[in-house]
């Protein structure tokens, strides 16, 4: 008998209490947080939903692993256990070890980068954008057409649109471009899926202008999950095997293992070349740590090498998937405004849709993210204006392509009612949004605004 109820491949042995404030004591808290989710303690948080990064519950395996760990400076056997993990992944030879995805991209993009330089991806996410444009180089996102309309249903929204790179390769010159960066899922595109094909198609255009081609791989088992259940020719493929095709035909990878490697910290960069590698080993030594470490202790590289196998679990990612699917389904129901279809780790709320009397300028994602927590505690991230907004040389606000609110889902940590929970806080939203006002910033650094802005409501 075929069962209909997809249950968690998994039980629980440690719990974590929750504390339950009030919407009275939710008001005040946010109010003293510059109305900045990012700047509330989190145990005054319900449902966490700000980032499925480095929030995941290990296994009991990977716990064990941690009392295994070898905290050797150099040498250590956790990290060859990681080497080999990683190794069987992406097969990449050269493999720097770091304390996240971001060090990563730091120590690629600092070196890859710098004036002049150009890089484009089917769309950077923060933190890389972050690193390319802080040393002077130039990020630009070439997402699919169809990325733009949150409501249409296409299996690989998160693809890049290769015609557009290729024009673009032509238009700033080959030796002018930095890298094509591939993230997969693509988070800020709504955290959709990208097609084998769609990987081949820019692996033959790097080919053509001798360009470096990078994986962005942080989802890299979720984004396997969805080409073995969406695409044609990719069905009888074990979500591993999809995984390596998809290794073989990049230069280079960067992941932040907080997220599918089930670890709360740790990263990694996978290289072909060895020119390539020499050189980023030095800003390794200079600015992480020593080879054999790169700043995680051997505990933590124990929890990834076993993270990185757990993850290709069939029954885990058909539970993952399917349970953050639940969600998506029951919010598009209500008639809850969301990115179309829903992805593998978040659930994306189109802000502009749901608020349209908020233009971008007040920042209609930054108002959900605040109603939400203060009706329902839920703290969840704006991925919109605030995040990926500009100004223009007279200071006017120049919109993200999108206002959009991420659910982010913790792997392994919430169960069936706290999701209930989240949907019946909805209900509330849905109820009360024509009288929610949008916000402006009053405070704000140069880079990464969304971190620590403050704002205050209008």
């Amino acid at each position: 008998m075929i069962h209909k109820t997809i249950i968690e491949p998994f039980k629980i042995k440690s719990v974590e209490p929750i504390y339950l404030t009030t919407e009275q004591e939710r008001l005040e808290l946010i109010e003293a947080a510059h109305y900045n989710p990012f700047l509330l303690h989190s145990t005054d948080v319900i449902i966490d939903l700000l980032t499925d990064s480095g929030t995941s519950a290990m296994s009991s395996e990977q716990w064990a692993g941690i009392m295994r760990g070898d905290e050797s400076y150099a040498g250590s056997q956790s990290w060859f256990k990681m080497y080999d993990a990683v190794y069987s992944l992406t097969g990449m030879k050269h493999i720097l070890p770091t304390h996240q995805g971001r060090a990563g991209e730091r120590i690629v993009y600092s070196h890859l980068g710098g004036p002049g330089k150009v890089f484009f991806s089917n769309t950077h996410f923060d933190t890389t954008r972050a690193n390319i444009e802080f040393y002077g180089a130039t990020a630009i996102d070439i997402p699919t057409q169809e990325a733009k309309d949150t409501s249409l249903i296409r299996p690989f929204k998160g693809n890049m649109d290769v015609d557009k790179l290729e024009e673009l390769i032509k238009h700033y010159g080959a030796s002018n471009i930095g890298a094509v960066i591939l993230t997969v899922t693509n988070n800020s595109g709504g955290g959709q899926p990208v097609s084998m094909q769609n990987a081949h198609q820019i692996r033959k255009v790097c080919n053509q202008y001798d360009i470096l081609f990078l994986l962005d791989c942080c989802r890299i088992a979720e984004n396997s999950y969805f080409i073995k259940h969406r695409e044609e020719g990719m069905e009888n493929k074990s979500y591993v095997e999809i995984a390596r095709e998809m290794f073989n035909l990049a230069d280079g990878a960067i992941m932040s293992a907080k997220k599918d490697a089930l670890v709360n910290m740790g990263g990694f960069v996978a290289l072909r070349d060895d020119a390539l590698f020499e050189e980023l080993t030095s800003l390794l030594i200079i600015t992480e740590g020593f080879t054999t470490y790169g700043g995680l202790s051997g505990r933590d590289m124990e929890a990834l090498a076993i993270g990185l196998k757990e993850i290709f679990d069939p029954h885990y990612l058909e539970y993952r998937v399917k349970s953050t699917a639940y969600l998506g389904e029951h919010l598009h129901q209500m008639g809850v405004p969301i990115m179309l279809p829903t992805g593998g780790h978040a659930v994306y709320i189109d802000a502009k849709k749901l608020y349209p009397n908020i233009p971008p300028h007040e920042y209609p994602g930054q108002a959900l993210v605040v109603e939400l927590y203060k009706i329902g505690g839920i703290r969840a991230v704006e991925i919109g204006s605030v995040m990926f907004g500009k100004y223009s040389d007279g200071g006017q606000l120049i919109p993200a392509a999108a206002e959009l609110v991420r659910l982010a889902i913790p792997r392994r940590v919430y169960t069936q009612s706290h999701i209930e929970y989240v949907i019946e806080t909805f209900s509330n939203i849905m109820r009360n949004r024509e009288h929610v006002r949008g916000y402006e910033i009053v405070e704000e650094p140069k880079f990464l605004r969304h971190f620590t802005a403050k704002f205050q409501p209008l």
